[in-house]
C-alpha cells in the first residue's frame, strides 16, 4: 500500500534532483547519498537520492530518490525516478 506523505516528499525531492543538468553529472555518475529529513506530516525519515546510467555508461541518467521511515523500513519506503536525458 502506498504512503502519501512518504510519496509526496519523493516527488518533490526528485524534482530538485533533476534540476542538476547532465553535463554537470556526467563526471561522477555513478553516485548517491541518503540524508535525514521531516517529511510533510512531521514524520523523520531517510531519504537516498541515486544517479546511475540508465542504460550504458555515458548514456541518458536514471536519478532514483526513496524516501523510508528508517533502515528497518526500507522495504516499505516510496521510489520514484525520472530520467536526465544526455543532450543530443
Amino acid at each position: 500500500m502506498a504512503d502519501a506523505d512518504l510519496e509526496a516528499m519523493a516527488r518533490d525531492e526528485l524534482s530538485r534532483a533533476t534540476t542538476l543538468r547532465w553535463q554537470d553529472l556526467r563526471g561522477i555518475v555513478p553516485w548517491g547519498d541518503t540524508f535525514e529529513g521531516v517529511s510533510p506530516a512531521g514524520r523523520y525519515v531517510e531519504v537516498e537520492r541515486s544517479y546511475i546510467w540508465a542504460s550504458e555508461e555515458g548514456g541518458d541518467i536514471l536519478c532514483e530518490v526513496t524516501v523510508y521511515a528508517g533502515p528497518s523500513r526500507y522495504d516499505a519506503g516510496e521510489r520514484v525516478s525520472s530520467t536526465i536525458y544526455r543532450p543530443s
